[in-house]
């Protein structure tokens, strides 16, 4: 039955270079990403009975209610991810290296009897699928994550450094989306005092919306195949579940089936 719409935070969560990698890494790779987010989840101290987590195959979406600050998220969370994601890349091989690009954003999402939507969901999906943050992840090479936020989330939680949060680490990435529509984001390297890649700004003169296209591909780096999953991937965005849940995405969502079908019942987990 639909409800009405709901004020929360979304936050989606993609593998770098995901579908370039054998079917066994990929598996590999899954496992991985949801024991390092299990795990950063009790870290920050969320509550991840009350959070809906949806699998999109390389990645995830989360409706994180409106009882949870959006201060944690950008903080304590952020950090317990890139933290998490250390503590992998010790015993991964090359093969297996898990990066990620994090988003966070917030706003009306609704509930139908299919799922969740909302512009809010679209834009977090945008903003994560952004080629000017594939660049930034792409010349970060020693580091863990990138981590996106929407102008809205900047003004409201970064700019007065909540819970430990610099503001002077964050760059503005506007980008004009494929539809010519402008989004304003600001980005962090977690780890890093500024993301690299990105064009030189100074007060006299902002920053430049680039054109959502992905980086050029490096030699032997899977970047080609990591930005096929943009253009194959729905911006719609529909959600299932309540609390810690996985329920059926339909469309074009994933690489490879389109429909999957995804156990309701229990703790996140692969």
């Amino acid at each position: 039955m639909a409800g009405d719409a709901t004020h929360c935070s979304v936050v989606v969560l993609d593998i770098e270079n995901f579908s370039s990698r054998p079917d066994p890494i990929q598996r590999s790779l899954r496992t991985g990403m949801y024991e390092v987010l299990r795990e950063a989840l009790l870290r920050a101290g969320l509550p991840a009975e009350e959070i809906v987590v949806e699998d999109r195959g390389d990645g995830v979406i989360m409706i994180v209610p409106a009882t949870v600050s959006p201060i944690a998220l950008a903080g304590p969370f952020v950090r317990a991810l890139d933290d998490e994601l250390q503590q992998k890349a010790v015993v991964y091989s090359p093969a297996h290296a898990m990066r990620f690009r994090v988003a966070l954003h917030q706003g009306l999402v609704a509930r139908d009897g299919q799922g969740w939507s909302g512009d809010a969901v679209n834009t977090a999906c945008r903003l994560v699928d952004a080629g000017p943050l594939r660049g930034v992840l792409a010349a970060a090479a020693s580091s863990r994550m990138v981590f996106v936020v929407s102008d809205e989330i900047y003004r409201a939680v970064v700019r007065h450094g909540h819970r430990s949060i610099d503001p002077a680490a964050y760059l503005p990435m506007p980008f004009r989306t494929k539809h010519g529509e402008l989004i304003e984001s600001w980005v962090t390297v977690p780890g890093s005092p500024a993301p690299p890649g990105l064009p030189a700004t100074t007060p006299d003169q902002p920053a430049q919306a680039a054109v959502d296209q992905p980086p050029p591909a490096a030699a032997g780096s899977g970047a080609a195949a990591d930005a096929g999953e943009q253009s194959n991937r729905s911006r719609q965005g529909f959600l299932s579940g309540g609390g810690v849940s996985f329920g059926t995405v339909h469309g074009d969502v994933f690489q490879g089936d389109k429909n999957i079908n995804i156990n309701t019942n229990g703790p996140v987990r692969p």
